[in-house]
């Protein structure tokens, strides 16, 4: 186990050094191209359990499952080791192996990717020959002095390693000199009594460290905002690349979009609000000229993922945004800097595309998104859908006056009514907030006079063509959950 952890550490520290000197052409860390080549051949049921159970967590839950699988791995090994030295070490070698490919097999991947993982097997190789060698005065040395100062500079050198590639400075600086003024046609102002401020209601405008975020990058992509470009390409009459200073220059237009993750639950939280600053998509494919028949815009991310976007999504008058900035503020790596797609009234698993590095024209025949071969619908519209929030779920709130609250979407079509009903009873009409956007959620309450006791209390929205939502349950796959949020307080 000291073995790998040598061989682990010394592999994710040259790895973090490879990466900011700018030879990294994919994923060098052994261990986050294992993950994320995992991730790549999830099966949509595994993928669903995960966000389910572990939501925004999913990334250090995959990691830490990495981890137990390879200390059980080399256990394994070590315990060869007592029976024939020979076995164990080509074991080792088939491991290493295993993280060799999954390095190669990265989007981008460049021969000096392979170096930090054939470094790091050699060193846990070496060491674990040493190891399988009786202990003598001038031979080995102190068996349990060598496994702590073995496992101490694995340790530390993964350590280092994590920091240094996952927070390459290059990147950071960039993001940083991103604030700058830019020309905005429009700006968004949120209108007074948008937010109506009660106490465990979501804020109408979600602060960028607490916004949700679902993707399928085991390490966040810290793109030097420099070296970035875009290009259009595929059923075009040009193909088109802009940069980042050319980006810069174009003039935005500020929106308030809701963005929903298709694996939300009824009642989930994978839902946020909040400003893109960014230039409409429009123009950048107007610049490139889609060709008749075309029907569909294929994004790409840095990290290789895909997702199919309807063209006439990103060509008609809503706010679809080659964004840049996020309440104000350049896109947290987390949320796609230096630029990522934002498509009002589309899941995000068919337009949200984070570190985007390419738009092909294309159509849907010809063309499949990320998640779409996995048993996803292939256009992804989002279902009008609404949330209690206050009192939470299984609460003790006191008799008399309570207020119900929570926030409703209907991205694209705009929230109309929001209804709450009490045990059986019949469906009471809430109170809306201002309406800021369309593409926005509203909060909404129902002040409710609650008698001691135990209820049920559900809600429902009516969008702004007034279709009602369902009440039909059904799960996330293949097309989003619906159904109405439903929750039981005790009223004493």
């Amino acid at each position: 186990m000291v073995a790998g952890t040598l061989a682990i550490g010394s592999a994710t520290l040259l790895a973090g050094i490879v990466t900011v000197l700018g030879l990294a052409g994919g994923q060098p860390s052994p261990v986050a191209a294992v993950a994320a080549a995992f991730i790549d051949r999830t099966p949509p049921w595994l993928k669903d359990f995960a966000i389910a159970t572990f939501g925004t967590h999913d990334k250090l839950a995959l990691l830490v499952g990495t981890l137990v699988v390879l200390a059980a791995v080399c256990a394994v090994v070590g315990l060869l080791s007592r029976w024939r030295a020979t076995v164990s070490l080509s074991v080792f070698v088939v491991v290493g192996a295993i993280g060799l490919a999954a390095v190669l097999s990265r989007p981008g991947a460049v021969a000096a990717d392979a170096a930090p993982t054939v470094a790091g097997v050699v060193l846990g190789l070496w060491y674990l020959a040493r190891g399988t060698q009786p202990a003598t005065s001038g031979g080995a040395g102190n068996p349990s002095r060598r496994l702590v100062l073995g496992a101490a500079i694995g340790a530390t050198a993964a350590y280092v390693g994590w920091a240094v590639g996952g927070g390459a400075a290059r990147a950071t600086a960039s993001r940083l000199a991103a604030v700058r003024t830019l020309r905005v046609r429009r700006r968004m102002t949120v209108p007074e009594g948008a937010d109506l401020k009660l106490p465990g209601l979501t804020p109408f405008i979600v602060p960028n460290d607490e916004f949700y975020r679902i993707d399928t990058a085991f390490v966040v992509p810290r793109l030097d905002a420099d070296s970035w470009r875009l290009r259009v390409t595929g059923m075009v009459e040009r193909e088109v690349e802009i940069d980042w200073n050319a980006l810069q220059d174009k003039e935005m237009t500020e929106a308030l979009v809701t963005l929903t993750c298709v694996s939300n639950e009824v009642g989930g939280d994978l839902v946020g609000n909040a400003t893109w600053t960014g230039w409409p998509v429009r123009e950048l494919l107007a610049m490139a000229g889609p060709r008749p028949g075309a029907d569909m815009v294929l994004q790409t991310s840095a990290d290789g993922w895909t997702c199919g976007t309807p063209l006439g999504a990103l060509t008609d008058d809503r706010n679809a945004l080659l964004a840049i900035r996020m309440n104000g503020q350049p896109l947290p790596f987390e949320h796609g800097f230096p630029a990522r797609i934002v498509v009002p009234g589309l899941y995000g698993y068919v337009s949200a595309c984070k570190w985007v590095t390419e738009l092909k024209v294309t159509t849907f025949a010809a063309d499949e998104g990320y998640w779409t071969p996995r048993g996803w619908s292939a256009r992804g519209p989002i279902k009008t859908e609404s949330r209690i929030d206050v009192p939470q779920p299984f609460t003790d709130v006191p008799a008399g006056t309570v207020a119900v609250a929570g926030v409703a979407w209907a991205q694209h079509r705009g929230v109309a009514k929001v209804e709450v009903q009490v045990d059986d009873g019949p469906w009471r009409t809430a109170r809306l907030a201002a309406d800021a956007s369309i593409d926005s959620w509203r909060q909404w309450v129902l002040e409710w006079d609650a008698p001691r006791g135990s209820h049920t209390l559900r809600v429902r929205a009516t969008d702004g063509t007034g279709q009602v939502q369902t009440g039909t349950s059904a799960p996330p796959a293949p097309d989003g959950a619906s159904g109405w949020h439903t929750i039981t307080v005790r009223v004493h």
